[in-house]
């Protein structure tokens, strides 16, 4: 059984104004503890990087660690809606999971601190790392599991099908978006990707060549006279 975060619970405000704050203070919360990390950074810095006083933290979230939570929790949330967005009326396999990388690393390139933040809440509040991943998984798993029902691709466990490629996403993302270097080319990344989705790594096997039917496999030894 997933356990339960033990944050305090965070206000949803009823106005427009007040959405437009929350939000301001979420986005400062992203900046804040991709730069400084989780235990360096304070409450009086969040709302001052959102130019909101520090009450007004308060009104909508009750300590550092519930707005960490809350963040994590929506970052996961637009991704998830990028990913189904960008793959929305596609029907082929192979088109959906490169419609889905491709969309994976442009959220990263615009959220520049997601792998930090993410990988902090495995130590902040592990339930949360963990939702992060199976609320994700959750999505690929159905979508794998339609494409084998189909016929697309090879029925394997779409479980562990799924961490697969997100582990695969996840460090082409890391090394070709943050640590991108002149001559990086995303999309030839993504190509050999697909590629690998495709074929694999074995290289393809060739089967010996079929003997005519009326050619015996091996030639007959002359048949030895007997004694006379």
């Amino acid at each position: 059984m997933n356990q339960l975060s033990t944050s305090p619970r965070t206000r949803i405000p009823v106005t427009s104004r007040g959405h437009r704050t929350r939000e301001r203070l979420l986005r400062a919360a992203e900046s804040v503890f991709a730069e400084r990390g989780f235990d360096q950074s304070s409450i009086a810095e969040i709302a001052g990087r959102a130019e909101a006083a520090l009450g007004t933290f308060y009104v909508y979230f009750p300590d550092k660690k519930s707005v960490f939570i809350e963040l994590v929790d929506e970052l996961g949330k637009k991704l998830r809606r990028e990913l189904a967005e960008s793959t929305a009326g596609l029907t082929d396999r192979l088109e959906i999971e490169r419609a889905g990388f491709l969309a994976f690393f442009q959220f990263a390139s615009v959220h520049r601190g997601l792998y930090r933040i993410v990988r902090q809440a495995e130590f902040v509040d592990e339930p949360t790392f963990r939702r992060y991943y199976v609320e994700l998984a959750r999505g690929y798993v159905a979508g794998l599991e339609a494409a084998m029902d189909a016929g697309q691709i090879r029925r394997l466990d779409a479980e562990a099908l799924a961490y697969s490629l997100m582990g695969m996403a996840d460090f082409l993302g890391m090394r070709f978006v943050l640590w991108v270097q002149d001559g990086d080319d995303v999309e030839r990344v993504l190509e050999s990707a697909v590629s690998f989705m495709h074929h694999g790594l074995a290289l393809a096997v060739q089967l010996p060549a079929r003997r005519p039917a009326n050619v015996s496999a091996k030639p007959r030894k002359p048949a030895r006279k007997g004694k006379r």
